[in-house]
Order: C-alpha cells, then structure tokens, then sequence
C-alpha cells in the first residue's frame, strides 16, 4: 500500500511537472508570435497630423497603426492617398509611381525654405513638410 501511495504521489508530481513547463512553452511561444501592444503601433504613428511646407503646401496624415491617409496639398490642390507603414517609413503610390515619406531635417529636404527646421518628413528630395 505504501508503494502504490508513492507511485501514484510520483506520479501526480510528475504530471504537475510536465503541465507547467508545458504552459511556459505556450506562453513563450506566444510572446515571440505577438509583440506587447504598445510594440505594435509603428513610430509613424508620431507623424499623425498636419506638416507645413512653402508656398501653403502641406503633408497631413491619418489613421495609424501602419495604415494611413495620407493628404498633399501642392500648388494644384489636395490630393489622397492610401499609405502603410514600410521600412520605417510611410509608403504610397502616386501617379503610378512608388513613394516613401521619411522622417528627416529640413536641410534634408533640399529645400532652401526649410533648411533650418528640425523636425521634418521628406518624400523626395524637394518635397517636405515640416512641423517646428
């Protein structure tokens, strides 16, 4: 009777044992499938709002989470755009061709109205907005 208390008492440990080192293999591998929340939101998400350039152009963005709207205004008048969150970046298409906004300086922009601002995105050399 004895041995048979014990077995079953190794048994029950064994199986606690086995159970939750089973669960901490879920809970690691569904900490690597899925990032804190907080992690999830791109640092693009800072660039929400409106971003001035010369002349009345402006840059205005939308959305968030790695999906947005992106808005220019230039000389023509405001034109829409579907963007996503790319490379640190936000990608869209205009006119056919492929265009990424990127967080940069004024001097970046290669704008002479814009060469001593701080906090800027350009989308290409000599189109950028900026906030400060």
């Amino acid at each position: 009777m004895k041995t048979s208390r014990c077995s079953l008492a190794a048994l029950l440990i064994a199986l606690v044992s086995v159970a939750g080192c089973s669960e901490r293999g879920n809970a690691s591998r569904k900490n690597a499938e899925s990032p804190p929340a907080a992690a999830s939101a791109p640092r693009t998400d800072e660039w929400l709002g409106k971003w001035t350039g010369p002349e009345g152009t402006f840059l205005e963005l939308a959305g968030g989470h790695g999906r947005y709207e992106v808005t220019v205004q230039n000389l023509d008048g405001p034109r829409k755009f579907e963007g996503r969150y790319v490379d640190g970046g936000i990608a869209f298409e205009r006119d056919g061709t492929p265009e990424i906004i990127r967080a940069t300086t004024g001097a970046e922009t290669g704008m002479k109205w814009l060469a001593d601002k701080k906090h800027c995105l350009t989308v290409r050399k000599g189109e950028g907005y900026c906030r400060d």
